[in-house]
């Protein structure tokens, strides 16, 4: 980059010198032989320097120093005669870069000099630059620090408070005046429960050196209340413009709150305020631990659910529901000591942690309470409500190591008291746990056995009492087990139930009991008037598509809607009373018969014969087991017939198994029966043989 030189000498011989030094630079000179002709220049045009004659015709070449050229004056490099050292030095106190003696060698050297005081002037703008950014920072962090809604203080290597700034009178309500010179960790403010952990912290903090570290605490507020504070202190000690530990202090109350109430909400149920499933594993967790490290020391767990609540929630709504569990909660929490644990694991189940129990009778007297004070009666909105509970009870032992395997222990044992007719405890045992792994292990292998369609249809033959003649079956399921043969429905369906498998294993018998008809009709011309009679589940009633899958089954196998019958329970036409009218209308108007199946036990309304749109009954078997024997189940099936007979219903009588059965049903006029005497459930291809062979059935005298 060229250089702009100003030279100010009025000696023509030293001007000549002076264009000669700076022939071989970059550098574009100037000339002027007086103060008057130099600053006309200076007015004209910028320089980078001036080079100037100390003495001049019209003064001191001195007086150009002053000219200002940005945030310093412009630099100036004196040349003087021998003998005026003196008065050059002056010059350099007063701001001149450099100076040198006029002789042909100084003089030539011009552009070294130049140089040199270029670079000086570099240098001093830097200096000046850095320390206006320096006062301008500190400005600013003052300002930062004086209006900040964080406290800053400066501790020293003792912890005394040396500087605080004066936020911290908003933060704490204490005057800075009152906190300088007191120690940090003696604070007569600091929440006694932190104290040492601020000592601790401080302590560390100052034994090395540009350390930082954050802690939370709390302190007293000048009103009263405690406020918590987020602390950082970093260690400058080292430093010699601070030498001390710099903290800052931020007030964070509402955030603890807040932390504070997500924390609750986190460990506890937000319906009734007990602790929740992650607080309880906690708290037994603990009992787990203790119980490990004193044998003296025992702990019981209940677990309860509450007995047919799923009934309230269905009958008044959802609302009314959790009032009750409100209730139970309270109740509960009631009957309980300050040391023990009642959590709500979700929906109406409920657990209590006994801790510190004398004995196992002990428990058994607080669950005996809890259940007495549970069956208590209960209003709500005018309503008198009766609840009980089915509990089930784990002593804690040394196997077990994790919350996990209490719960569940106690679940196994609440369900077996559910089982066992409910409002009752069960205390756990290991069968138990047997019991339920292997149900566990049945519910897999029935997931498996649906995927791959392993249930076979069997045919139990209905027939017409008086004539003997065949007159249709019933399909009974089977489980053709890849290992253990072909298993009843006793050992499965309970668990296909409750696993909610027992639609799917529902149509896929009903599948097979289609394409069997269609097969039996295209080959057997007496297999024309037969029917099929198929159990529904009640779930699978209620199944919103039931129609419409029935139908294109039926359509598919180009079957007569009379070749099917569909049986339902009467607890399942009871249950679903409200919608089993609009569906049973419409496959009834389709030509699909329906009969009751297990007619005479579990309600005592007979109501729905006329209401519903039924074609048949069927008598429950164990009134027909004591056809014989007992006077009263005589009367009762005599009675079903003449109530049949005067709906125009047909009557089926179920498991019919001696000679004596069918005589007393054929004189009370029953029309079918069927039973183990007639003919026990054939696989397909035996019921085709009883077809083929036109069989009649005359059971012997």
């Amino acid at each position: 980059m060229t250089l702009n030189l100003l030279l100010v000498e009025d000696d023509p011989s030293h001007v000549e010198l002076a264009r000669r030094a700076f022939e071989q630079s970059d550098v574009r000179l100037t000339l002027a032989s007086s103060l008057s002709e130099a600053r006309q220049h200076l007015a004209a045009q910028p320089f980078d320097l001036i080079i100037c004659d100390l003495f001049l015709p019209d003064g001191q070449g001195d007086a150009l120093l002053s000219v200002a050229e940005g945030p310093l004056p412009l630099p100036v490099v004196l040349m003087t005669s021998h003998g005026d050292e003196r008065i050059a030095v002056a010059a350099l106190k007063a701001g001149a870069l450099d100076y040198l003696v006029k002789t042909p060698v100084a003089l030539l050297d011009l552009p070294r000099v130049v140089e040199r005081a270029l670079r000086e002037r570099r240098l001093l703008l830097e200096r000046q630059q850095a320390e206006q950014a320096l006062q301008q920072s500190e400005r600013l962090f003052r300002a930062m620090i004086e209006r900040s809604s964080d406290a800053i203080s400066i501790v020293d290597r003792y912890g005394r408070i040396r500087y605080a700034s004066p936020s911290t009178r908003n933060l704490v309500g204490y005057p800075t005046e009152g906190i300088l010179a007191q120690p940090i960790d003696g604070f007569a403010f600091v929440h006694p429960e932190d104290l040492d952990r601020v000592r601790h912290l401080f302590g560390e903090l100052i034994q090395q050196a540009g350390a930082s570290a954050t802690i939370e605490f709390r302190v007293r507020h000048a009103d009263g209340g405690w406020r918590w504070l987020e602390v950082t202190g970093s260690n400058w000690l080292d430093d010699p413009a601070v030498q001390g530990v710099i903290i800052n202090y931020r007030d964070i109350t509402e955030r603890k709150l807040m932390e504070l109430r997500l924390q609750h909400g986190i460990l506890h149920d937000a319906l009734t305020g007990l602790p929740n499933r992650l607080l309880l594993s906690d708290r037994l967790a603990l009992a787990i631990k203790r119980s490990q490290r004193n044998p003296n020391y025992h702990y019981a767990l209940l677990f309860l659910d509450l007995d047919h609540f799923k009934f309230v929630n269905d009958s008044f709504g959802h609302p009314a529901g959790d009032r009750l569990l409100i209730v139970i909660a309270s109740r509960l929490s009631c009957c309980l000591r300050a040391v023990d644990t009642c959590a709500r694991l979700g929906g109406d189940e409920f657990v209590v942690l006994l801790n510190d129990v004398e004995s196992q009778a002990a428990a058994i007297r607080i669950t005996e309470r809890i259940m007495q004070r549970l069956s208590r009666p209960l209003e709500l909105d005018g309503r008198l409500f009766h609840l009980s509970a089915s509990v089930g009870i784990v002593f804690g032992s040394a196997e077990y190591q994790d919350p996990a395997e209490v719960l569940r222990d106690a679940d196994i044992a609440m369900y077996r008291a559910k089982a066992a007719g409910k409002s009752r405890y069960e205390i756990f045992h290991p069968a138990m746990r047997e019991a339920a792994q292997a149900r566990v292990a049945l519910e897999n292998e029935l997931r498996r056995a649906v995927m791959h369609q392993e249930f076979r249809v069997y045919y139990q033959p209905i027939i017409d009492i008086s004539s003997g003649v065949l007159v249709g079956f019933e399909a009974l399921v089977r489980w053709e087990h890849p290992t253990r043969g072909i298993l009843p429905p006793a050992a499965f369906l309970d668990v296909a139930e409750e696993a909610g498998l027992n639609d799917a294993i529902g149509w896929q018998v009903l599948e097979q009991v289609c394409r069997q008809l269609a097969e039996w009709r295209r080959t057997l011309p007496q297999a024309m008037a037969l029917s099929v009679s198929v159990n529904l589940s009640a779930r699978q009633f209620m199944l919103p598509d039931l129609y419409v899958r029935i139908v294109q089954l039926l359509e598919q196998y180009r079957l007569p809607p009379s070749a099917l019958k569909l049986e339902l329970t009467e607890s399942a036409l009871m249950e679903y009373s409200r919608d089993a009218a609009a569906v049973l209308m419409r496959l009834r108007e389709y030509g699909i018969q329906i009969a009751i199946d297990d007619f005479g036990v579990g309600y005592s309304s007979l109501s729905y014969l006329v209401q519903l749109p039924i074609d048949q009954i069927k008598i429950d078997r164990n009134f027909i087991v004591q056809l014989e024997q007992a006077q009263h189940s005589q009367a009762i099936v005599s009675a079903i017939v003449n109530l049949a007979r005067s709906l125009n219903l047909e009557v089926v009588a179920e498991g019919l198994e001696t000679t004596g059965q069918i005589e007393r049903m054929r004189a009370v006029g029953c029309q079918y029966g069927q039973g183990y005497l007639i003919g026990y459930p054939l696989p397909a291809d035996d019921a085709t043989q009883v077809l083929i062979n036109r069989t009649t059935f005359h059971p012997p005298a």
